[in-house]
């Protein structure tokens, strides 16, 4: 398969128009465990330009209930393993790793790119990002996840925009404190929120 064979066959599903400006954009996905992981692999489908990939741990059997690794990655790390689940299903996407723990002082790798999606399983660290993003680059999107832990019903899982550039996917409740664990499902939906409001905002569809 060629470049031009996978870009035309984009083009038949998703229309030349809308697949030469998903080919055009690039998209940071900040953490690469259950959301994120799904979030690449959702948007490497699509045919998205420029993926930016940043996360500093490794694969380890407790990820394999709910992220898109295999056994053979075990002890990889995230950055790499997806790079090369990447490589097997968009070839000709454009990934670019970052291995690292992301702070507020090694943000500016992600200020080249025009939609951030972060998908960290820490809230202190969620908080930090968006609160980065909106303070010093309130041009830029940002698509944050919060809720989709237990075996809630996945009905309760939406998307909401709490500014012009700013969307919450989740249920906005469910902790993994409470509900003890997370289930491959129910972050799979939060992680597809997120994918699916990249693509509406490419398209032009910002609101929710």
């Amino acid at each position: 398969m060629t470049a031009d064979e996978w870009y035309d066959a984009l083009t038949v599903r998703h229309g030349a128009d809308l697949q030469k400006k998903i080919s055009q954009t690039s998209v940071a996905v900040c953490g690469l465990g259950g959301l994120g992981s799904n979030v690449a692999i959702s948007l490497a489908r699509a045919g998205i330009g420029t993926l930016i990939l940043a996360d500093f741990d490794r694969v380890d059997i407790s990820n394999l209930n709910r992220q898109q690794y295999m056994v053979s990655q075990l002890g990889m790390l995230k950055t790499d393993a997806m790079k090369q689940t990447l490589s097997q299903i968009a070839p000709y996407c454009n990934v670019i790793t970052h291995t690292v723990r992301i702070t507020k002082d090694n943000l500016s790798f992600l200020y080249d790119c025009d939609i951030i999606c972060e998908c960290f399983d820490d809230a202190l660290c969620k908080a930090m990002l968006v609160n980065e993003i909106i303070s010093n680059h309130p041009e830029k999107y940002i698509i944050a996840a919060s809720g989709m832990s237990g075996l809630h019903t996945g009905n309760i899982i939406r998307t909401r925009q709490l500014g012009e550039k700013l969307y919450i996917c989740g249920d906005g409740q469910s902790d993994v404190e409470t509900d003890g664990t997370l289930f491959a499902p129910r972050v799979m939906l939060c992680a597809a929120h997120q994918a699916n409001t990249v693509l509406r905002i490419i398209a032009g569809k910002f609101n929710v």
